[in-house]
């Protein structure tokens, strides 16, 4: 039978070496009222220790705020962290960086999927997601630190079937977990009403209590039994240990806004003219050409950052309705929001649970895919998981990227502080990006060019003044933007010399113009 406790009661039966699965997705889905007890109790009696958790994208804001997986950050508390992000909450990734815990940084499809793999006594996941990548044994095996190498454990092996690799990830009991839903009834019985996304709330319950060990649910308000809508209820009372009311402060949303947004859930629509348009900077500039890409009828994914103005651009443009744009956070159609409040849509068509949206990847359901790059090489590899000792993990990076049809990297062609002046059709430098991003070899490999190149996908790399192409012999330049030099904008900046296409293009002036671009599929 559920039992309705206080959250430092649910969390007093934690104990330590447990291995603790933590809802949210980035600034959805906070556990805050359980979180911040099970930090106060360890402030105040040292235990639990040396915790394992396991989590698909970190919760956080990207801020150093004692909210969510930041909460965990004194030192002893975790001892092992199996993730598909850590970014969005920066004292965890420095615990990272800093070697103090033992971080391994699995593909987020992978890390959805092994809940269902444990929650059906299944002996893990068999995939493909990962092959050529640093998720790879002959690579870096997940481990994302010093601590995780040392550890000897192993979350990832080389199989072979059928005469084809394949990545092995072996499951594991989790015995304890902390996640949210938005009500309870009295029978214990929870809905996911008010929050943004659907995430793997269920999938991480049935894993934990097929574990045999206990899950806790924190949830906005209790209400009388029978009152939920059979459809509604996503976690059925038989999943469920203890149930926790939080205080409105610990409940919020989402991180991004201060109030509930209920054209995130679907159960309201808005005008998406009330959507303003990017300001024309060299963001909105690479988001306009990789806009230019898009197909009648086609399904996108859109990754954080400059990919997701690609969704912007296309409201402008009244494209928008052409095509399905998607998360890997489970909106499909609708036009995702930017910024901290990345992973939710509004207006969104329908809303999935991240697992099953990673079926729908990992088995070809992309047209395309717009995504960020930290490090491209000349063979065309692209590293966004890993820079010196900080290792954020990939995300869904890596099932999306191996997956989709098309798949366009997009993001400024220098890194730091890069400057330019933008007018009548044309580019100007005027403060060059102190950082290079085109280099001989990248740190680590989140894409492989070659596995793309068996695969037979038609990759792209979009910045603000060139284009690339992957060919099997590496990078071709293929256009510039007007106004750049060839010589001492580009090439000059980049730490191989690529080959340049002999019809070299220039870049449609309209995407230069502070006015829309009149964009027809």
């Amino acid at each position: 039978m559920v039992q309705f406790v206080s959250a430092q009661e649910a969390v007093s039966r934690l104990k330590d070496g447990m291995t603790v699965g933590i809802g949210g997705f980035g600034a959805y889905g906070p556990s805050d009222e359980l979180l911040s007890a099970l930090e106060r109790r360890y402030a105040q009696e040292g235990h639990p220790v040396n915790l394992t958790v396991v989590a698909g994208i970190s919760g956080g804001d990207n801020s150093e705020q004692d909210i969510a997986f930041n909460r965990l950050k004194a030192p002893g508390l975790l001892g092992t962290i199996i993730a598909g992000h850590f970014g969005n909450a920066p004292c965890i990734a420095k615990m990272v960086s800093r070697n103090e815990v033992a971080a391994f940084a699995v593909p987020l499809g992978v890390v959805m999927h092994l809940l269902r793999a444990i929650a059906g006594h299944k002996p893990g996941v068999l995939t493909h997601i990962g092959l050529g990548t640093f998720a790879d044994p002959r690579e870096d095996g997940c481990r994302a630190n010093g601590r995780a190498r040392e550890s000897g454990r192993e979350v990832v092996s080389l199989v072979e079937l059928d005469g084809r690799d394949y990545l092995f990830y072996p499951s594991f009991p989790i015995d304890f977990c902390l996640i949210r839903g938005t009500y309870a009834d009295e029978d214990g019985n929870i809905s996911l009403k008010h929050e943004a996304l659907t995430e793997a709330q269920l999938e991480m319950a049935a894993a934990v209590h097929n574990s045999g060990g206990t899950v806790v649910v924190q949830v906005e308000e209790i209400v009388k039994r029978g009152t939920l809508p059979p459809k509604e209820v996503r976690i059925h009372n038989s999943l469920v240990d203890f149930v926790v009311k939080s205080q409105p402060l610990n409940h919020a949303q989402s991180y991004a806004c201060g109030r509930y947004r209920p054209e995130l859930t679907g159960e309201t629509q808005v005008p998406t003219t009330a959507i303003p348009p990017m300001p024309l900077d060299i963001r909105k500039v690479i988001a306009r050409r990789a806009a230019m890409e898009l197909r009648p009828g086609c399904l996108v994914n859109l990754g954080i950052g400059i990919p997701s103005g690609v969704a912007n651009v296309a409201n402008e443009e009244g494209i928008a309705a052409q095509m399905t744009l998607s998360l890997e956070s489970g909106p499909l159609g609708g036009v995702p929001v930017d910024g901290v409040g990345f992973g939710a849509a509004v207006n969104s068509e329908a809303i999935y649970s991240v697992c099953d949206t990673f079926d729908l990847y990992d088995g070809g359901v992309l047209d395309m895919a717009f995504l960020g790059a930290a490090e491209i090489d000349r063979q065309g590899n692209v590293n966004v998981s890993k820079f010196g000792t900080r290792c954020t993990g990939p995300g869904g990076f890596i099932n999306i990227s191996q997956n989709a049809r098309k798949v366009f990297y997009v993001g400024a062609f220098t890194s730091g502080k890069l400057l330019a002046e933008i007018s009548r059709g044309q580019l100007k430098i005027i403060q060059e990006g102190p950082g290079v991003k085109f280099v001989d070899h990248v740190q680590q490999i989140t894409f492989s060019a070659a596995y793309a190149a068996q695969s037979g996908q038609e990759v792209m790399y979009i910045t603000e003044r060139a284009v690339f192409r992957l060919t099997p012999d590496g990078l071709v330049l293929t256009e510039i933007a007007p106004g750049i030099d060839l010589e001492g904008d580009v090439l000059a900046h980049m730490l191989f010399r690529p080959a340049v296409a002999p019809d070299l293009k220039q870049m449609d002036p309209r995407i230069f113009r502070d006015a829309p671009m009149g964009l027809q599929l």
